[in-house]
């Protein structure tokens, strides 16, 4: 029997499915994630520090048109996570996309797909303990304790949540999203307060004036907006965070749908409607990269400690983040492992039911972070977050191809689409990749970060091909073995 057809009979057979699960990986997890888990996952992965942080940069370089830049980069975010919801209806899986990769695209595909994944998250991780060390630092009780210092204990303090169990990772990430959306929503209702009574901010009046007396929508142009794209992709990061825990959720047919529709709205009202306000209260050259805008805003209307509760905020996105990268690559390694293309011991389960093997992994190439951070505390940031962004990209795009292809197998009668779908397909897929692309294609026009980012790309090409020489062989032994458990 053909490996297609093998998988052809497990979509078709709840009994089979029973019998032989369709990814190995899935088997020993708990179901201790609750519907509000997994909802506050969806809204933790689309909100973060690219928010928090990020907008003010980005305002003062694109202007109010950033807020168009945010819209158009959140329905493409949108597209792919209603593309991988459809899959997790499917076959629900704590592998998500590499076990999709595998069903549709064979067992390169997978192997690319997760690797490019671990790329993501254990870069995105030492970004992330950078950033806590640097915002811990703004606290003068902690500047005199070293970067790297501080980098160690964050990496610890989540390392040891994420090995207790699914259920502590999960009601961590349910109250740092409850700060994100709390601060926000309490941003929004003064900057709203300011705009209805006319408050003075920074010595002008908040309104429509202030975008058309400095330069109107787009002041520098559409170029700045067009190359502000590929950061605001980085923004939406982690958005894919909800297929993975779909794994671990007792009805995954009734959360998932709620929490993938959920984004589009969030994404419209936090996103956007942010930027928005912020635009109509300052012009964009007052804020900054160096700060948040939200404590640009507040410390102009004179809001006491706005400074201390945006950097707890923006501590918090940074903890949420590393958090959900040390969760993800546990599962996504260990299904890889299970397959044979990734280490055997990340393939290893506590007492908790949580793989622990895949999450140490990934600390150890945070460790590496640590060092970073002790040779070059001031550049450690900006390297790691532009290799993060080729492991998002790939990653999305992945997850569109294995749409693409699984909309095929439907229409030939494999397999069958569940109602809640991804619409306007292939079209759908079709564009979100092209754009996804062009993103990539624009970090080549940054001389100083971006290009030489894009000069990694071969060298990684040529790590994957290496690497799945050196894995080839277990693989297709693991395979054969499941292939003849099944025909037996």
């Amino acid at each position: 029997m053909s490996k297609d057809a093998v998988h052809s009979a497990q979509a078709a057979s709840r009994t089979d499915v029973a019998q032989v699960p369709a990814d190995a990986g899935d088997a020993g997890y708990s179901k201790d994630l609750k519907p509000r888990h997994v909802n506050m996952i969806a809204i933790g992965g689309a909100i973060g520090t690219g928010l928090f942080l990020g907008a003010g940069g980005r305002l003062h370089t694109a202007g109010p048109a950033l807020a168009l830049a945010y819209l158009v980069c959140g329905i493409f975010a949108f597209f792919v996570v209603r593309a991988l919801g459809e899959l997790v209806l499917y076959r629900p899986s704590s592998g998500s996309f590499v076990s999709y990769a595998r069903e549709f695209l064979g067992e390169k595909g997978a192997y690319v797909a997760g690797w490019m994944y671990f790329l993501n998250w254990s870069t995105t991780g030492i970004a992330d303990i950078t950033a806590i060390a640097l915002y811990t630092h703004y606290w003068s009780l902690f500047t005199d304790i070293p970067q790297w210092t501080l980098a160690l204990i964050a990496l610890a303090v989540v390392l040891a949540v994420n090995l207790i169990s699914v259920k502590i990772f999960g009601e961590m990430e349910f109250w740092f999203a409850i700060i994100k959306v709390a601060t926000l929503i309490g941003f929004m209702l003064i900057g709203i307060f300011l705009l209805a009574t006319r408050h003075e901010v920074g010595g002008g009046t908040p309104g429509p004036s202030v975008i058309t007396d400095n330069g109107g929508f787009l002041p520098y142009g559409v170029m700045p907006v067009v190359l502000v794209m590929q950061g605001v992709i980085f923004a939406y990061a982690a958005i894919e965070l909800v297929g993975v825990a779909a794994g671990e959720t007792a009805e995954p047919e009734k959360v998932v749908p709620r929490a993938v529709n959920s984004i589009m709205w969030r994404v419209g009202l936090f996103y956007v409607g942010s930027v928005v306000l912020l635009a109509l209260l300052l012009p964009g050259s007052v804020y900054s990269a160096d700060e948040s805008p939200f404590v640009t805003v507040l410390s102009k209307i004179g809001v006491p400690a706005a400074g201390d509760v945006m950097n707890l905020v923006v501590l918090t996105a940074a903890m949420s983040s590393l958090n959900s990268g040390l969760y993800s690559t546990g599962r996504i390694l260990r299904s890889m492992a299970m397959a044979g293309s990734a280490p055997k011991f990340t393939s290893r389960m506590n007492r908790s039911q949580v793989p622990y093997g895949g999450i140490l992994l990934t600390c150890a190439v945070c460790v590496l972070g640590v060092v970073l951070n002790y040779l070059m505390p001031s550049q450690a940031f900006e390297i790691v977050l532009n290799v993060a962004s080729l492991g998002v990209i790939s990653t999305w795009v992945i997850i569109m191809v294995c749409h693409l292809v699984f909309v095929r197998r439907a229409r030939s009668g494999l397999v069958t689409r569940p109602s809640f779908r991804l619409p306007f397909s292939p079209a759908t897929e079709i564009t979100t990749i092209a754009f996804l692309l062009a993103c990539l294609g624009m970090m080549g026009n940054d001389p100083e970060v971006g290009r030489k980012t894009l000069l990694l790309i071969p060298v990684i090409a040529v790590l994957l091909i290496g690497g799945w020489y050196g894995v080839r062989r277990r693989v297709e032994r693991t395979t054969d073995r499941e292939l003849s458990g099944f025909t037996d």
